[in-house]
């Protein structure tokens, strides 16, 4: 069955940076877009970056885009998100997500707070 476990979140000032990894399991890892969510307090749940099977195209949110870059390695089944310029509104649960066949599978998520 699909499994997504993520790591790397922590508390970080402002203007530090942090990188997140999602490992993957379950299915074949290079068929498959990967991407990366957050939710913040009180708010939706929004997309932040999304990578195609190959690495080869990228996608990000406007507010994150030039600070933030996603990555994936698909002989280890890994896709990061280096996050650099961190500001206090991207503190969020990071959580990483696969579609597939029609279902999202979700990891746990990961805690990134922004404060000084």
């Amino acid at each position: 069955q699909v499994q997504l476990v993520e790591s790397g979140g922590g508390l970080v000032q402002p203007g530090g940076s942090l990188r997140l990894s999602c490992a993957a399991s379950g299915f074949t890892f290079s068929v498959y877009a990967m991407t990366w969510y957050r939710q913040a307090p009180g708010k939706e749940r929004e997309l932040v970056a999304s990578i195609g099977n190959t690495g080869r195209t990228t996608y990000y949110l406007d507010s994150v885009k030039g600070r933030f870059t996603i990555s994936r390695d698909n002989a280890k089944n890994t896709v990061a998100l280096q996050m650099n310029s961190l500001r206090p509104e991207d503190t969020a649960v990071y959580s990483c997500n696969v579609r597939k066949i029609g279902v999202d599978y979700w990891g746990k998520g990961t805690l990134v707070t922004v404060s000084s």
